[in-house]
């Protein structure tokens, strides 16, 4: 897997709190970082995060909570793509590198996929990150078991954020990661009383906004000017024939967005879920109103079932019998309650019309 001829290297990852090891893989478009989680034997995640944002910044709320990370770990060896530059440590790309387009990083996405010997896969995005793994799915449709979109892009920028986006790229170039570019950036992510509603910063924004200081204001600017540029899909989206579920936070800056991906897919293999009192970045907001929609979505795959092992007793789970995918571990009863979730479940069909049976 990793022995290629190619001057790839991987990378022990021991300070970080994720089991796992990161490669940087060579492409065509140059190199990107692969965090790979878990036993390479099993089916693969693949997971792309948004502008500015790494995995361990987009993923972590979601991955840490224990009833989500012993759903995902447990079925899935997981690969976080960071796009280019935004990996932990990384260095300022060179402004003498071509400009990358949308194209190039689902292309890019495809050759990680060569790289390990992955087929089929599922996926896992979110806004920008979103928008590109739903490009890859529409260029590879063969290689996709399914995918899982939380705030999704689709549509060409309408000018306000075509505007807003171009004010970030000129003051990044200008002044780098300052505190204007990372207020905009944190009131993409989160919603109002999380960014300080109440009055205070909420420590998983004040998080981000520490985290947004590692990040090389060069490597942001090519990111965002190629979403910036995308091409809309909406015509496109009906021929996507994998099956998909779609989060989309109730305050967030898209969720027009995402409920207009949602009605341009086939709803024969299409599920929207709405985050009440959420923003874009379900995955850190509200990482736990996820696991009763990834439960169903997943059980579709026969994705569910978690072996129990003895620490999680230390930890407080219950053992689970395998035959239900919603016992413990999997997921804790009190927050089987959609209504305690916050949750507006719309299911792909409730009721099969009379001319079709």
């Amino acid at each position: 897997m990793c022995d290629n001829a190619c001057a790839d290297s991987c990378v022990d990852i021991d300070t970080i709190p994720w089991r796992g090891q990161e490669y940087v893989v060579n492409t065509s478009f140059g190199p990107i970082s692969v965090f790979v989680c878990g036993d390479p034997t099993k089916p693969a995640l693949i997971t792309y995060p948004d502008v500015a944002l790494n995995y361990m910044s987009c993923y972590r709320g979601l991955l840490f909570f224990p009833e989500s990370e012993l759903l995902l770990m447990h079925n899935f060896c997981i690969y976080h793509i960071d796009a280019p530059g935004h990996e932990l440590g990384a260095k300022a790309i060179s402004p003498d590198e071509p400009p990358l387009t949308v194209v190039n990083l689902a292309d890019q996405v495809a050759e990680v996929l060569d790289y390990f010997g992955l087929q089929e896969v599922m996926c896992m995005g979110v806004m920008a990150g979103a928008y590109i793994l739903a490009l890859f799915a529409l260029k590879y449709q063969n290689r996709i078991l399914g995918i899982i979109l939380i705030s999704p892009l689709c549509r060409s920028p309408c000018w306000s954020e075509w505007l807003y986006n171009k004010l970030m790229v000129n003051v990044l170039y200008f002044y780098g990661m300052c505190n204007f570019v990372k207020d905009l950036l944190l009131q993409r992510y989160f919603c109002p009383e999380l960014r300080g509603g109440a009055g205070y910063e909420s420590e998983t924004v004040q998080a981000c906004r520490r985290l947004l200081d590692e990040r090389q204001s060069v490597n942001v600017m090519r990111f965002l000017q190629a979403i910036n540029e995308r091409i809309d899909l909406s015509a496109s989206l009906k021929k996507l024939k994998c099956r998909t579920l779609i989060f989309a936070g109730e305050q967030s800056s898209f969720f027009k967005e995402a409920i207009h991906f949602a009605s341009n897919m086939d709803r024969r293999f299409t599920a929207l879920v709405e985050v009440r009192a959420c923003g874009s970045l379900v995955t850190e907001e509200q990482p736990h109103a996820m696991l009763v929609p990834l439960e169903c979505f997943l059980r579709g795959f026969d994705f569910y079932r978690c072996v129990f092992q003895p620490h999680h007793l230390a930890a407080g789970y219950y053992v689970h019998s395998p035959s239900s995918p919603f016992s413990p571990p999997c997921i804790a009863p009190e927050l089987l309650s959609p209504e305690s979730l916050g949750l507006k479940l719309k299911p792909i069909r409730t009721r099969i019309p009379s001319d079709e049976l």
